[in-house]
């Protein structure tokens, strides 16, 4: 799947992007928060990665910041299984970037891709305790909490932490929730 919004371009990762998904990705501050990826995370992580096969259902997208040269990879953002085989939305974004709406902004992409690509009703999401920000775009995205918190594994951590979960509903008509997003919704 690919969209396109007024400063980013959301796409499926290939091979050639692994160094530059590296160096994106390999801050232990964004790995940390994140439930499958590792730390220290290596340039082969990048690689495995990129070569994960990926469900229809549940794409994972590179988040790139468009500019007057080439596009820079920023970040990600996508959907893949929790432990109770829920669809659950994730997605990170490089510190460098923190503070721009990069998140909102890709996320909105992702959520209409979601229902009007996808046809999903429901999705959820979640962050660690120690990470409120998270917590700050999923609600911009019209997440709501659950008011539960679940113990999640996190590979960056090598620990169990608690996690807030947040549901969003999909099915009503009246959330427009990207009407600036440019969306060219097609097979990765």
């Amino acid at each position: 799947m690919f969209a396109r919004t007024e400063r980013l371009l959301l796409r499926p990762g290939w091979a050639e992007d692994a160094p530059a998904l590296h160096r994106a990705i390999c801050d232990e501050g964004i790995v940390r928060n994140l439930a499958s990826a590792p730390w220290p995370y290596r340039p082969e992580d990048a690689i495995a990665f990129l070569a994960t096969e990926r469900q229809p259902q549940e794409p994972a997208m590179l988040v790139f910041r468009r500019t007057s040269a080439d596009p820079e990879l920023i970040g990600s953002v996508g959907f893949g299984r929790r432990p109770d085989g829920e669809l659950e939305f994730g997605y990170w974004i490089a510190r460098s970037q923190w503070g721009r709406g990069y998140a909102t902004e890709a996320g909105r992409a992702a959520v209409e891709m979601a229902r009007k690509s996808l046809r999903l009703t429901k999705l959820n999401a979640g962050h660690f305790v120690d990470n409120p920000a998270s917590g700050r775009v999923l609600q911009k995205l019209g997440f709501k909490s659950t008011g539960r918190t679940a113990s999640r594994y996190s590979a960056g951590r090598n620990a169990i932490a608690p996690c807030n979960l947040f549901e969003l509903d999909l099915s009503g008509t009246d959330a427009d929730v990207a009407p600036e997003c440019e969306l060219a919704m097609m097979a990765a």
